[in-house]
């Protein structure tokens, strides 16, 4: 991503906020036929390192070429949306731009056995079914025959580039049209992009 040292971060709890609230993530790797990208859900470990727990089904791990060496690129993307110039103050910037947030993460992807896919696709399964009103957990012989078809991977993030951009070096008074706009009906509404300017500035939402 361009860098921009308004809209850039080396907070870790920013990338854990974002895989915490999109944890749908596109893996890219140099795989042996060449650049390839994939998409699976990602958990974070319960570490303080940021180490994330995910899987590909099978043949996606002959196509990324997963060895324990190749690095892989993990690209995560929160709410994002339209900024129209008309919404800024007198006086201020004309240019329409996009507000978002993104976190590039690289690290080396490690394949885990069975046992620990296992526990992985399980972990998966009740982080997200413990939203829905009748929960269904994995059930352990099953999800041990469902696992062969996946790979489980375990992947150190080493290193990320973080880009937070909601307006942070526009004037107050614009921010606020512009939180005000995407609050709106019109045809670019967006109240959860407007929850993050507002958590961007330093205020409960």
């Amino acid at each position: 991503m361009r860098h921009n040292p308004h809209h850039a971060s080396e907070d870790p709890g920013v990338v854990r906020a974002l895989v915490h609230e999109h944890p749908w993530t596109t893996i890219v790797s140099n795989g042996p036929g060449g650049l390839v990208a994939s998409h699976y859900p990602v958990l974070l470990d319960d570490t303080e390192e940021l180490v994330a727990l995910t899987h590909v089904g099978r043949p996606d791990e002959t196509v990324h070429g997963f060895d324990g060496r190749r690095e892989s690129l993990l690209v995560f993307q929160g709410r994002h949306g339209y900024v129209s110039p008309s919404w800024y103050a007198p006086g201020s910037s004309r240019a329409p731009t996009w507000n978002f947030t993104a976190v590039h993460a690289h690290g080396v992807p490690e394949v885990l056995d069975d046992r620990e896919n296992l526990a992985v696709l399980t972990r998966l399964v009740a982080h997200f079914e413990q939203h829905v009103d009748e929960p269904m957990y994995l059930d352990q012989d099953w999800g041990a025959r469902a696992a062969q078809g996946t790979v489980g991977l375990r992947i150190p993030i080493s290193r990320f580039t973080a880009k937070v951009k909601l307006s942070q070096d526009k004037d107050e008074q614009s921010v606020q049209n512009v939180i005000d706009e995407l609050r709106t009906d019109g045809p670019y509404s967006h109240p959860g992009l407007a929850d993050d300017m507002e958590r961007a500035r330093g205020r409960d939402v």
